[in-house]
């Protein structure tokens, strides 16, 4: 491990799901191009916070994945998204539920951070968002056969001054409850970070994740294990309930763990001990630069 002020590291997703062939190679350029904003960031001695935020706003930018303007509709053939980001150094959380007519979520959500409240649904969301001028989304969005199904973007990252932070965006379950609010802006569930710890974000059942604290279990094993093996573990508890996941994760010290049940998982990876950013579908394919 490099020394504490040199060293930083950063790990995106698309989400926990079954990727066809001919959508993969998207899937990884749009991995890698997130991963590559984050980096430039860190790499510049910016805040993982900064850099969390701006990856997970390219993923919910990209037509690859379930978030942002390619958000799934619920049950009303509505767009309501959830998204969330929390910083390490000072516990703040942001989260918004239900979501409407805004492109990035994510920075809705960190708007929150300096608020009272960590989670804001619904009409109180949107109002929120139009309250510090939200960038709107675009009046016809662009729902692919890509993300028909669902799932959830993310970001964590620890940077050159030992912070972590981690963020998360989804567009939910096709033709879910109007209303329903899923894993991702649930503390302890679809996200977690903490200086003390390290940064999680998780992905795929959402319901499943919920009942079993992925996101806790996740950085708790991480204290006396790899990132990898503690990911793994966390994922392992899914079999109580059932339902696929994946999880990201950096520990205290910046080593990065990547672990999913599902047959794939978009996710990109950047440090200052990498040459270069990778990306895969698959967290086997990334396995020599994971601990």
């Amino acid at each position: 491990m490099q020394p504490h002020s040199e060293s930083w590291s950063v790990v995106v997703h698309g989400g926990a799901r079954t990727i066809p062939d001919p959508e993969r190679a998207g899937c990884v350029e749009a991995c890698l191009k997130a991963v590559r904003a984050a980096a430039a960031i860190l790499s510049a001695g910016g805040s993982a916070l900064d850099a969390v935020e701006a990856a997970t706003r390219m993923l919910e930018d990209a037509p690859n994945f379930n978030a942002g303007l390619s958000s799934v509709r619920n049950a009303a053939g509505d767009i309501e998204m959830d998204a969330a980001i929390m910083d390490g150094e000072t516990l703040a959380l942001g989260g918004v539920g239900a979501l409407r007519d805004v492109r990035h979520p994510v920075s809705v959500a960190r708007g929150l951070l300096p608020e009272r409240p960590v989670l804001l649904v619904g009409d109180g969301a949107a109002k929120f968002a139009a309250s510090i001028g939200a960038e709107p989304a675009p009046l016809i969005p662009l729902v692919t056969p890509a993300v028909a199904g669902g799932d959830t973007v993310g970001c964590v990252a620890r940077d050159t001054h030992g912070h972590v932070a981690a963020a998360g965006s989804t567009g939910g379950i096709a033709g879910k409850m109007v209303g329903r609010v899923g894993d991702t802006p649930l503390p302890g569930c679809g996200l977690y970070a903490d200086d003390e710890l390290g940064a999680v974000a998780v992905s795929g059942d959402g319901e499943s994740i919920a009942r079993t604290l992925l996101a806790t279990h996740a950085l708790w094993s991480a204290r006396d294990s790899t990132p990898t093996t503690a990911a793994q573990a966390a994922i392992e508890r899914m079999k109580r309930v059932g339902g696929e996941a994946g999880a990201i994760l950096i520990d205290r010290l910046g080593r990065i763990g990547i672990a999913h049940n599902s047959r794939n998982f978009s996710v990109g990876v950047a440090s200052s001990q990498l040459e270069r950013p990778h990306a895969a579908t698959r967290a086997d394919d990334l396995k020599e630069w994971l601990e």
